[in-house]
């Protein structure tokens, strides 16, 4: 027995040291990723969810050197790398790899994207847009794209819309100057008009 008790250790240690299966990089490979970033890659130890991220971020047309420095940044802030998809969605809107990686560096691509997009759909100009992305990097107040669209129904010019999210007005000052300009365009056109005829007898 009391050589069992001294057996179990070892046997411990044994099966923790047991080979993990081997993870499949064929993806990346066949997505046109260079032998060298592969390498790198498989320092880095990636898992398979991290794999079919970045197969699809090939697939969309990213170039081996942003997909290796968005992997790093994930590191960096030590999670696993979850934003491809996001990645894609915010390319194919017209952002560019520069600014979808400082979104990445601010650890808050996926939270971001979202918005980001809608932003662009706006039509907003691009110094705007920019304008918008950095504060929420910063964590800084500003305006969200549904508030932003509402203002933009009731006809705002872009430089009110600008000169609004510059103050850094917290939700409820700028749920109250929305709903004030909303008030003021809604009565615009509500103004009374004498409807001439003929009197009946």
């Amino acid at each position: 027995m009391r050589k069992l008790f001294l057996l179990l250790p070892t046997l411990f240690l044994l099966l923790g040291c047991k080979k993990q299966p081997d993870v499949d990089y064929s993806p990346l490979d066949q997505s046109g990723m260079f032998s060298t970033s592969l390498a790198e890659l498989k320092k880095i130890k990636l898992n398979p969810a991290e794999i079919t991220q970045l197969t699809n971020l090939k697939h969309a047309g990213a170039s081996d050197d942003f997909c290796l420095a968005l992997v790093k940044v994930a590191r960096a802030h030590n999670h696993d790398f979850t934003s491809g998809d996001s990645a894609v969605s915010l390319s194919r809107a017209g952002y560019s790899d520069a600014q979808i990686l400082e979104m990445a560096q601010a650890d808050k691509i996926d939270i971001l994207s979202s918005d980001a997009v809608m932003l662009k759909l706006m039509g907003l100009s691009n110094s705007t847009v920019q304008t918008v992305i950095q504060r929420r990097e910063q964590g800084l107040p500003t305006l969200t794209s549904e508030q932003i669209g509402r203002l933009k129904n009731v006809a705002v010019s872009e430089s009110k819309i600008l000169e609004l999210i510059n103050q850094g007005l917290s939700d409820q000052q700028a749920e109250a100057q929305i709903k004030r300009l909303e008030a003021t365009r809604n009565h615009a056109h509500t103004e009374f008009v004498h409807q001439r005829g003929r009197r009946s007898r």
